[in-house]
């Protein structure tokens, strides 16, 4: 071979060389990019931080009270017949910072004004263990308190005494009996749950002389059991003071 045909061979080699390395497995051309590296992308934006959710608004319904959702807790030889009774389906807020609906039943005359308070201890955010009928006790009063459970209507008679009480009239409140008890003059209490409670501590649910509770019960003229000289009764509130 010449030296012309020679150098026209070993170029057609480096040719053939050049191809082959560019190929890909299965003999395909691998597509080169001309572009530059692109530039790292910047962080984005940290996410808002989550709004806190607004609690329901405190809703509350009126109503003509069920025989059956009295049958033992009233009696037609009670002292207010059953059509001056109501049952109240309110709003309340929980020791577990949650909304809940409960049920209260009252007499006609005060049950405007008792939405009225209860509507301002669910805007105080005033915690309440449970708000159930006292007949879901079988109209036990000690069993309800032992329960923790606030309540109004309980066709009974005042605690050691004769005459009805307030609550037979349906014109009484007992607000969370565990946190606020009935204490004796002597310092004596019926109820064990209660104990820790007796002293007043500044705790969640605990009334003290003064605060919003007792104001607000003062706005529509009731009176506080824990404002009486000797036994005190915390739990309770009425429109006559006892």
């Amino acid at each position: 071979m010449n030296g012309q045909h020679k150098s026209k061979a070993l170029a057609g080699v480096v040719a053939v060389l050049t191809l082959a390395g560019c190929g890909g497995g299965g003999g395909e051309q691998r597509p080169t990019s001309s572009a530059t590296p692109s530039a790292t992308p910047s962080p984005t934006a940290a996410s808002p931080a989550p709004t806190k959710t607004a609690a329901p608004e405190f809703t509350a319904k009126i109503s003509a009270v069920p025989r059956e959702r009295v049958k033992h807790s009233w009696r037609p030889s009670c002292p207010v017949p059953l059509s001056r009774l109501r049952l109240i389906t309110m709003t309340y807020w929980g020791f577990d910072n949650r909304p809940h609906t409960g049920e209260m039943v009252v007499n006609a005359s005060a049950a405007e004004d008792i939405v009225s308070v209860f509507k301002k201890l669910y805007g105080f955010r005033y915690p309440i263990r449970r708000m159930e009928l006292v007949d879901e006790y079988k109209a036990s009063d000690h069993a309800s308190i032992d329960a923790d459970n606030t309540s109004a209507f309980n066709c009974r008679r005042a605690t050691g005494s004769s005459n009805w009480s307030q609550h037979a009239y349906g014109l009484a409140v007992d607000l969370n009996p565990m946190e606020n008890p009935y204490v004796s003059a002597d310092g004596s209490y019926a109820h064990e749950n209660a104990k820790r409670y007796v002293k007043r501590p500044k705790q969640p649910g605990v009334i003290h002389p003064g605060d919003r509770v007792v104001k607000a019960f003062a706005s529509i003229g009731w009176g506080w059991g824990g404002s009486w000289p000797g036994t005190k009764d915390y739990q309770h509130f009425s429109s006559t003071g006892r």
